[in-house]
C-alpha cells in the first residue's frame, strides 16, 4: 500500500493532507514518508535475515540527515562516495564501522578522514588510488581494509547514464586485471585486501545481469583465495529498480534468494547498497499550477517546480507520474498536457502530452516517485532557491530542510573591493 493516497478527496502523505503541508510551507516542496522508508528497509532486512549480510544505504540517493537517521535507527550501514557524504552518514547516526567508502576519485584528504574515522571498508578503483591510500595509511600508522571494485563487463540493461559495469565505463578495475591488481595491492604497506566489490548500475528490473555479475565475482573469489588472499567479504552494490510507470522490478525476496544461491557457501559477509529502492517511492514533489497556456498545437501546464528542483526528466528522459492533489471525479475526462517549469530552458519539462484531468491555476499537483535523486541533485539555477523537504510520520510532519531564501543565496557571493568603486 502506498504511503501517498487519496482520502476524502485529497491526497495524503500517511495521515497528513498534502494541502495542509502546502499551506504551511508553500510550494514546491519534497515530501517523504517515514512509514515507507521503514517498510522498504524492513523488506531488505527481512529478505536477507538468514544470510550474513549488511544493508548499507546508498547515501547519494537522498542525503537528508533525517532520512539517514531513519535508516540508522533500524540498524543500517551506509555506502558513501565523498567525504561530505561520510560526514553526513556519521552525523545521521551511522556507526563508522558500518560505512563503506566507494567512488572513483577519492582525494588523499578524504582517505585520511575515512581512516581516522575508522570506517568499515574503502573500495578502491585503480592502482594509483590504492598507492595513494597506502601513503596515507602509513602516515597515520594504520592498515586500510580495502576491496577493489571489479568491473565484470556485464550489461545492466538500464539507461546508459546509470550503467556502470561495462568495460567502457569509468568504474572499477577490469575483471581480467583483477588478479594482478590484488597481487600488487597486497604488497603495499598499510593495505589489506579483504573484499571484492561490484556495482553494475542503477534501476535494474531484471535479475539476470545481477546473476551474471555475481557469478563472475564468486569465480574471482576462488582464484584470489588460491593466490593467498584472505577475502572474507563481498560487496554486491545496489541497483534494484522501482516502479516509475509500468516496470516490473524483481521482488526483494527473489533477489535475496538469488544472492544466497551464489554466495551462500562462500563463507563471506555480504554488503548490499540499496538506494533508489529504499527512498524512491517514499517521496514525492508537490508543486502548484501557475498558468495554463494554450499554444497553437500544445496545451501547457506551467508549474512552480522546475528542472533545478527535479532534474531526472531532463537528464535521463525519466518518467514520473503526475497527479492532482485533489482527487478527480471517477471517470473524469483527460486532456493531453505538456507539464513544464519556469526555468529558461526547453528541457525544463516534466511530461509531454501527458493525459491529465482538466487542470486549473493554483491547483496542487504531486510528482510521484521523487524520493531518490531528486532534492539531492537540485541546484539554484536561474537563482531559484532550494526548496523545502518535509518528513511525515503518521499525523505529524516536520520540515527537515527549510526553504532557502534569495537573500541567503546572495549572501554566499563576495564582490571584490576593486569592483565596489
Amino acid at each position: 500500500m502506498s504511503a501517498f493516497a487519496y482520502r476524502n478527496g485529497v491526497m495524503h502523505a500517511e495521515s497528513v493532507p498534502l494541502s495542509t503541508i502546502a499551506a504551511e510551507v508553500g510550494t514546491p516542496f519534497y515530501c517523504y514518508s517515514t512509514a515507507a522508508l521503514e517498510a522498504h528497509y524492513s523488506a531488505y532486512a527481512g529478505a536477507f535475515a538468514g544470510q550474513d549480510a549488511d544493508v548499507c544505504y546508498a547515501v547519494k540517493a537522498n542525503s537528508n540527515l533525517a532520512v539517514i537517521r531513519a535508516f540508522a535507527r533500524l540498524g543500517a550501514g551506509a555506502d558513501v562516495v565523498s567525504g561530505g557524504e561520510m560526514r553526513r552518514a556519521l552525523a545521521g547516526g551511522i556507526p563508522a564501522g558500518k560505512i563503506i567508502f566507494s567512488g572513483v576519485g577519492k582525494t588523499r584528504e578524504e582517505m585520511r578522514a575515512a581512516l581516522e574515522a575508522g570506517i568499515h571498508q574503502i573500495n578502491v578503483e585503480s592502482i594509483p588510488e590504492v598507492e595513494a591510500l597506502s601513503e596515507v595509511a602509513i602516515s597515520l600508522g594504520v592498515t586500510a581494509p580495502i576491496a577493489f571494485r571489479v568491473n565484470p563487463d556485464v550489461d545492466a540493461k538500464t539507461h546508459a547514464k546509470i550503467a556502470t559495469g561495462k568495460k567502457e565505463n569509468k568504474f572499477g578495475v577490469d575483471y581480467d586485471h583483477a588478479r594482478e591488481v590484488y597481487a600488487q595491492a597486497a604488497k603495499l604497506p598499510g593495505i589489506k585486501p579483504v573484499a571484492i566489490a561490484v556495482h553494475i548500475g542503477s534501476q535494474l528490473t531484471d535479475l539476470a545481469p545481477f546473476r551474471a555479475a555475481y557469478e563472475r565475482v564468486a569465480a574471482l573469489l576462488h582464484v584470489l583465495r588460491e593466490d593467498g588472499h584472505d577475502i572474507t567479504r563481498l560487496d554486491l552494490g545496489g541497483g534494484l529498480g522501482i516502479v516509475y510507470k509500468h516496470e516490473a522490478p524483481p521482488d526483494i525476496a527473489d533477489y535475496a534468494a538469488m544472492v544466497k544461491s551464489i554466495t551462500g557457501n562462500l563463507g563471506c559477509r555480504i554488503s548490499l547498497e540499496p538506494g533508489r529502492s529504499l527512498v524512491g517511492n517514499a517521496g514525492i514533489l508537490v508543486s502548484r499550477v501557475i498558468y495554463l497556456k494554450q499554444g497553437l498545437h500544445r496545451r501547457f501546464v506551467i508549474i512552480d517546480a522546475a528542472m533545478n528542483d527535479l532534474i531526472r526528466p531532463t537528464l535521463y528522459e525519466a518518467y514520473h507520474g503526475i497527479v492532482p492533489v485533489t482527487e478527480p471525479a471517477k471517470g473524469a475526462a483527460t486532456e493531453p498536457y505538456d507539464v513544464v517549469g519556469p526555468v529558461c530552458e526547453s528541457g525544463d519539462t516534466f511530461a509531454l502530452q501527458r493525459a491529465l484531468p482538466a487542470m486549473a491555476p493554483d491547483e496542487l499537483v504531486a510528482i510521484l516517485s521523487a524520493g531518490a535523486y531528486g532534492a539531492v541533485m537540485s541546484s539554484t539555477y536561474n537563482t531559484r532557491p532550494l526548496i523545502p523537504e518535509v518528513l511525515v510520520n503518521g499525523d505529524q510532519f516536520s520540515v527537515i530542510r527549510p526553504r532557502v531564501s534569495v537573500e541567503e543565496l546572495l549572501a554566499l557571493d563576495r564582490v571584490p573591493d576593486w569592483l565596489k568603486a
